[in-house]
């Protein structure tokens, strides 16, 4: 295991797929509540291809840097770069995904999963072509026509990742995705989601509260202080198999990470980490 300085830019002239260059993010005072310092000093960077992993104390501040990198916060100091370019708000280079699938009720799981290049002008035609691929990828095929109070949550959670997949993300941004559901369920979509990375070459940028998880399936792991937060450590994983969580799971390394992280953030019985 080895902890090692901020990734370094690529030789090749290719830009980060994401960066964050010494952001701060500040809410402002309401009624009787002070400002609030949510992050300080961010720097990161992420390579093309990668899968990163963020871990940290309930309200340090991850999700506030996943709002910045989709352009839905702006920093209140230094700068977010997706591609190489500035985020000056919400921009078709990146997806969310959270731990709600936020389907839309009233539509079929194909119309959910058309939803974003519906938006975008993208012929029907082309559109239907999109989904019907990625319902067989995500393990949905003949639950197009189903709406989503018919599906299980492991299910609706599939349906979410095929319309995060169908707009063609260079990143993809996941707050908790797989957090709601049951071990089993959430070991497979985690199969399931870094299979596609791999085969798709996507970036990705992960928080969760599971080291396991965390170990399970990034290149790299980086650690937040407690609130405001700021990137103190990161561990790079060199663990095989970043497409095969669960032979992770079966490697007598990841408990050592398990451990390493559970040292980083001095777990207790009264942490909200687990």
């Amino acid at each position: 295991m080895a902890v090692a300085p901020a990734a370094p830019a690529k030789a090749d002239g290719i830009p980060p797929a994401i960066e964050f260059c010494g952001v701060d993010k500040r809410f402002p005072a309401r009624g009787k509540a002070a400002e609030v310092l949510a992050v300080q000093n961010v720097n990161l960077l992420i390579r093309p291809g990668e899968v990163v992993s963020i871990i940290g104390p309930s309200g340090c501040g991850k999700s506030t840097l996943l709002n910045m990198g989709s352009g839905l916060a702006m920093p209140s100091a230094g700068e977010v770069r997706v591609a190489g370019e500035t985020v000056t708000g919400p921009n078709s280079h990146v997806a969310f995904m959270l731990q709600k699938d936020l389907l839309m009720p009233w539509r079929t799981i194909t119309e959910n999963i058309e939803f974003g290049l519906e938006v975008r002008g993208v012929p029907a035609a082309e559109r239907a072509a999109v989904s019907a691929q990625l319902l067989t990828q995500c393990h949905l095929a003949g639950f197009g026509a189903n709406y989503p109070h018919q599906l299980s949550g492991g299910m609706r959670q599939r349906a979410a990742l095929a319309r995060t997949l169908a707009v063609d993300p260079l990143v993809l941004l996941m707050d908790e995705p797989f957090s709601a559901l049951d071990a089993q369920t959430k070991m497979i979509l985690q199969q399931d989601l870094a299979q596609t990375v791999a085969e798709q070459n996507k970036t990705v940028l992960f928080i969760t509260h599971d080291l396991a998880e965390a170990a399970a399936l990034s290149d790299r792991i980086l650690v937040m202080s407690e609130r405001p937060g700021t990137i103190t450590e990161e561990i790079i994983v060199h663990m095989p198999s970043r497409e095969n969580p669960m032979a992770r799971r079966k490697n007598t390394e990841l408990g050592n990470y398990v451990t390493r992280l559970m040292e980083l953030l001095r777990l207790d019985a009264h942490s909200e980490v687990h």
